[in-house]
């Protein structure tokens, strides 16, 4: 029997503008009543402007926590009563866990890429990463990345607003995680690009290209540096199969994955903060993701 919502009923949601587009809620709520939780999921649509009401308002209202998507992630981290290791050196957070009262920030995303590199047998503790890109997505890999145990990361971005934040994801990274060596680049060095890859274990493109209307490009031009051993992985999850990740295959790569199973395990990642239990991801990525 389909469960009905009641007087003791737990809200989670989403905040955050647009989010009429949203598969969360299709995908939380059918997650809550697969395992017999008594929990919905909605979806509210918050400009930056009234983050700080929206947020003060979930704590009076008793919510047990709450997604964030843009533009209210960065707001959001400054807002929480505690910051994970992760969000703090991103400085945004995506995940809110409220208890007795206390509003408790993660960010899930990074947690995503490396649970879906894990899924395909590959592991990033004492690997060196090569990450195309320095917006949140790709702030987010690498932050996760070094917690995680990746020895040595090399970003690489165009020469624009992004680049500084790749050097402050630098410094915050080398003064919690010292042992991790990051060094950023620009992207437009393809010598320095390709050099790189040479000697990585992981390449990773974190940027928009890729996506549509960008889905004929891809920042990897030279395909001689595609070798079965080299990992690749997309973010990009629209197309499934970028042309990066493409290419890659074609040219003997074991592992290439896209950024769909990033996006199924970082929803994951928050489901079991929200709820202490797994999400159906099989189930989830049957009906949602497939």
């Amino acid at each position: 029997m389909e469960r009905r919502i009641s007087g003791r009923t737990g809200m989670f949601c989403l905040i955050g503008t647009p989010v009429g587009h949203s598969g969360s809620p299709a995908m939380y709520n059918y997650s809550f009543q697969n395992k017999g939780l008594d929990y919905a999921y909605l979806a509210y649509d918050i400009p930056l402007e009234k983050t700080e009401e929206a947020v003060q308002a979930l704590r009076v209202l008793g919510c047990k926590g709450f997604n964030v998507t843009m533009p209210c992630k960065t707001k959001v981290a400054e807002l929480v009563d505690e910051l994970s290791d992760a969000a703090k050196l991103i400085g945004a957070c995506n995940t809110v866990v409220v208890k007795d009262g206390k509003l408790y920030g993660n960010n899930t995303d990074g947690m995503g890429f490396v649970r879906n590199l894990k899924e395909n047998g590959v592991d990033v503790k004492g690997k060196k990463m090569t990450i195309m890109g320095a917006g949140g997505a790709a702030t987010a890999v690498q932050v996760q990345s070094a917690l995680d145990g990746a020895v040595k990361i090399s970003i690489f971005n165009r020469d624009d607003e992004f680049y500084a934040n790749a050097e402050r994801t630098k410094a915050k990274i080398k003064e919690m995680l010292p042992e991790c060596d990051v060094n950023v680049y620009h992207l437009e060095d393809t010598e320095k690009l390709y050099a790189e890859i040479k000697d990585s274990d992981i390449l990773v493109n974190a940027t928009k290209v890729g996506m549509k209307p960008l889905d004929e490009q891809s920042l990897v031009e030279d395909k001689s540096v595609f070798r079965p051993d080299l990992v690749v992985a997309d973010v990009v999850y629209n197309p499934k199969e970028t042309k990066f990740v493409k290419e890659a295959k074609e040219a003997g790569c074991k592992v290439a994955v896209g950024g769909i199973g990033m996006l199924l395990w970082q929803g994951a990642a928050a489901f079991k903060l929200f709820t202490g239990e797994d999400m159906p991801t099989d189930e989830v990525y049957e009906l949602f993701f497939k």
